[in-house]
């Protein structure tokens, strides 16, 4: 049931992440506003995956595991986002 979670949040993570790439790149929107909330959101779910899966798998506490599901999806989004918006244009 975790995962469900994990996937929902990721998708909201996504969407968040998808919407404020226009106000903090001036709606510069290479792919359009569908194509930034899709790569947004799977950019999130994958990185929000591998957080979830491999930091245990290393050797890491469950602390680390929360703390990089929080953070890297939405900077990875913001991260995916600003190459499209680098290779586009």
């Amino acid at each position: 049931m975790d995962i469900v979670y994990l996937l929902i949040a990721m998708v909201v993570v996504g969407l968040i992440a998808g919407w404020l790439a226009g106000p903090i790149w001036k709606n510069k929107r290479p792919i359009g506003v569908s194509g930034d909330y899709i790569a947004a959101i799977l950019t999130a779910i994958v990185v929000g995956l591998m957080d979830w899966f491999v930091i245990p798998a290393m050797g890491f506490s469950d602390t680390m595991k929360y703390l990089g599901v929080a953070l890297e999806p939405f900077l990875g989004a913001l991260l995916v986002l600003w190459i499209i918006r680098k290779a586009k244009g």
